[in-house]
């Protein structure tokens, strides 16, 4: 299927949206048919044997036109729509005074002056009058037919006042809508028009839209970046706040990412392109928001079913009204007034507009705070939520270890000075922690470094031997551990990994490490739990780490070992207990769940996958957005109701006051001009309250601790008994040795002491004809002398 969107023009009110959705949806094979009245838009997906042309033919016989999605700007599509109404006001403000000052005394001048305002808005009658003949009347046919009802009557001061005070409505409506897309043009506006390319060593500045994957491009301080890329030149500190939210500036330097429509701060960097065109972060932003702002929300299918017959009912109504007051002996100048007034007071436009406008502001404003909803029905669905899945790595924590624990056996940094040095010849993962918490400028010279699978390393620093590793690899190699016995089952428990280090025989500390939970997280399930939402904990890893976590985090729901094929099966089993469900991810594994849930909430620092299968983006890699995703969605469906509400009453209210209900026991009725204004008010007035939305504050809990992504560690030193860890805890012989005559008969001996038990290590010196030996216990003359003799050599001393 090939989705689409469409410009849809001529439409006036909901019940245009209705009738072109209603035809759209009846050509075989198209689906998902979408016409928003707020954007003039239609949203579709058909598949290859159906044409454009045959869409667009099926609109305009529906008496609308349409073509394919213009890639004009909405502030260009907004503008040259209220450019036009300003002439179409002005001229009839003009005219209409001019009628009022001199005409009222003048029949011939008023006439004279209601003919221009009639062809100003002669919109009203060719659409109006077109959509009647083709029985689908619309607000337009509602304008019409009040107007020339007045002006049949010889009322032209009332026909013209009608026709100026819709468009001054209309005016303010197009001004009130121009407000809502702020947040989209505010995207569009952060787009650079040029990029400066550096083409064999000279600066050449070009169109964005010509900038290719691996040009490298120049941008100075106060710039912005053009496309996305890699910084192969320089280091500065870049404003992220336009696509993040975040105000604090990043650091970067060679090799770091950089994002297009951010702000480069304090240095002139060089970068490669790796994204351009539509492919950019902001680009796909702009375009995910637009989408949203075109879309509808489920909520909205009740005014839609509305709208398709409110107009024909409104003609019918204003027909029984003037047929009853006739009937009562009113005249037909009093049973026309009360026909017309009926006619124009009836607002379908604010029934169209209650749903598109609150979204439009809410997705906008979701957009300026790195909250990326899709559609409409996403945002109607995260509002009635009442259960977050929550995948552990990288949602709640942050997806990297880190050291939270260090016991030392006497000095810590003499400590993690020997640990980080042992662990930088590592490439494991958790070594890299210990090194870059270590944050050292010189490490000790490892030699002989030797990684053993799965249990640990050895090495040699400065001749003596050191291992690091597990529990089991220190019990293997005769360590004692009954010092930090405690300290292991609580690291263990607390779903941490110990890292044990030992200098011989002797222990000297342990590390742990783990994947913490962001304090972000923390805050942010407070918050759900506030809200009234239940939070599960979904993660492939084991029993033991998952409660660790959860229980520091306050989750009493965890679904450990769960295969990724088994994520969406969880996902199911909540739903079938009539929950709607979120989940919340950022792994290529959590997409499928991420699919099942009502709403699929990805970590904007996820996987490509994860963010093409959710329903709304995280661009921050921060939980508190998913907070702040369903509050805004509630406030939208909570704005979107009160123009429902507004607009069904308004009309509940007003059409029987115009068809004069309260005129024979109170004298009550509208007029026309009365009547007009009121109808104008009403769709102002859904706009303005959706306006509101802009000023939506999301409760983000401030963090008590500046850094918020970094755990503090436990650091602890245990005092030695009976060695001072300072000083050198082995003991040495120096050992005269006979018989060594080249460099082989010195690996002989070096191989033959090494082999030793309680040999540390061994030097030995084919000049001196000696060994230097560090032992970890006292080992005999006679031993030495045996495995010296042992190798063809004699002990002389």
């Amino acid at each position: 299927m090939i989705r689409e969107t469409y410009d849809v023009s001529g439409m006036s009110c909901s019940a245009c949206s209705a009738r072109v959705e209603k035809a759209v949806g009846k050509i075989l094979g198209a689906e998902n048919v979408s016409v928003n009245l707020l954007t003039n838009s239609m949203q579709l997906s058909r598949p290859e044997n159906i044409s454009v042309e045959e869409i667009i033919a099926t609109v305009e016989k529906s008496g609308y036109g349409a073509k394919l999605k213009s890639k004009k700007s909405p502030r260009q599509n907004i503008s040259e729509e209220i450019r036009e109404m300003k002439i179409r006001l002005g001229g009839s403000i003009a005219f209409l005074i001019l009628q009022m000052t001199l005409g009222m005394s003048n029949p011939t001048l008023e006439i004279l002056c209601a003919i221009p305002i009639a062809i100003l808005n002669r919109k009203f009658f060719i659409a109006g009058f077109r959509n009647l003949f083709q029985l689908a009347p619309n607000m337009d046919s509602l304008i019409a037919l009040g107007s020339t009802a007045a002006i049949i009557g010889r009322d032209f001061h009332a026909a013209s006042m009608i026709l100026t005070l819709i468009t001054l409505g209309k005016f303010l409506e197009s001004r009130a809508k121009g407000k809502t897309s702020e947040a989209l043009k505010k995207l569009i506006n952060l787009v650079p028009q040029k990029a400066t390319l550096l083409i064999g060593g000279i600066e050449k500045q070009i169109p964005i839209d010509k900038v290719k994957i691996g040009d490298e491009i120049i941008v100075k301080p106060g710039e912005r970046i053009p496309v996305d890329g890699k910084i192969s030149f320089g280091e500065t500190t870049i404003d992220e706040s336009s696509i993040t939210g975040e105000s604090i500036p990043v650091e970067k330097s060679i090799g770091d990412s950089v994002t297009s429509a951010t702000l480069n701060q304090s240095g002139a960097i060089r970068f490669i392109a790796q994204r351009v065109g539509e492919d950019t972060t902001i680009q796909k932003i702009i375009a995910l928001v637009d989408k949203a702002s075109s879309s509808k929300a489920p909520i909205a299918r009740l005014a839609d079913k509305i709208a398709g017959i409110f107009v024909p009912c409104v003609i019918l109504i204003a027909l029984i009204a003037f047929g009853i007051w006739l009937y009562l002996g009113e005249s037909i100048e009093f049973a026309s007034e009360i026909a017309i007034s009926i006619l124009v007071v009836s607002c379908p436009c604010a029934l169209g507009l209650a749903t598109p406008v609150a979204i439009m502001v809410g997705t906008g404003k979701g957009a300026e705070n790195g909250i990326l909803i899709k559609s409409g029905e996403s945002l109607e669905n995260s509002a009635q939520i009442d259960t977050i899945v929550l995948d552990k790595t990288g949602t709640i924590t942050q997806g990297k270890p880190q050291v939270t624990d260090v016991i030392s056996i006497g000095d810590s940094k003499k400590f993690m000075e020997i640990a980080a040095s042992i662990e930088s010849s590592s490439e494991h993962p958790l070594a890299k922690s210990v090194v870059e918490f270590a944050n050292l400028k010189k490490f000790l010279p490892v030699e002989n470094f030797k990684a053993i699978f799965g249990r640990g390393v050895e090495c040699s620093i400065d001749n003596r031997k050191f291992i690091a590793g597990n529990e089991k690899f220190m019990i293997d190699r005769g360590i004692d551990l009954s010092r930090i016995r405690d300290d292991l089952e609580k690291i263990s428990n607390d779903g941490k990994t110990p890292m044990i280090f030992a200098r011989g025989k002797n222990l000297i500390g342990m590390i742990a490490v783990a994947d913490v939970e962001k304090k972000s997280s923390i805050a942010a399930l407070q918050n759900f739990r506030d809200m009234g939402i239940e939070t599960v904990m979904l993660t492939g890893d084991n029993e033991k780490t998952a409660r660790a976590i959860a229980n520091r985090v306050g989750i009493e729901n965890v679904r450990a070992g769960v295969l990724p094929s088994e994520k969406s099966a969880e996902i199911e089993k909540l739903q079938s207990n009539q929950k709607v469900v979120a989940m919340c991810g950022d792994g290529v594994n959590d997409a499928p769940a991420l699919i099942r849930a009502d709403v699929g909430l990805a970590i904007g620092a996820g996987s490509d996958i994860a963010i093409e299968s959710a329903d709304a983006v995280l661009i921050r890699n921060d939980l508190r957005d998913a907070v702040g995703a369903i509050e805004l969605s509630r406030a939208v469906l909570k704005n979107i109701r009160q123009n429902l509400f507004w607009a069904f009453f308004y009309n509940l209210i007003c059409i029987p006051i115009a068809a004069g209900i309260f005129y024979p026991a109170f004298g009550l009725k509208l007029t026309p001009m009365i009547s007009a204004a009121a109808m104008s008010f009403s769709s102002v007035t859904v706009v303005l309250n959706a306006l509101r939305l802009r000023f939506f504050k999301f409760h983000r809990e401030k963090l008590t601790d500046n850094d918020s992504q970094h755990t503090i560690a436990t650091i602890r030193e245990i005092e030695s008994i009976d060695e001072n860890f300072e000083e050198d805890v082995s003991m040495k012989k120096t050992l005269k040795i006979e018989g060594m005559m080249c460099q082989h008969c010195q690996k002989h001996v070096h191989d033959a002491l090494s082999k030793m038990n309680g040999v540390s290590s061994v030097e030995v010196s084919l000049e001196k004809n000696s060994a230097e030996v560090e032992m970890d216990h006292e080992i005999s003359n006679e031993e030495f002398a045996q495995v010296i003799e042992d190798a063809g050599y004699q002990l002389v001393g």
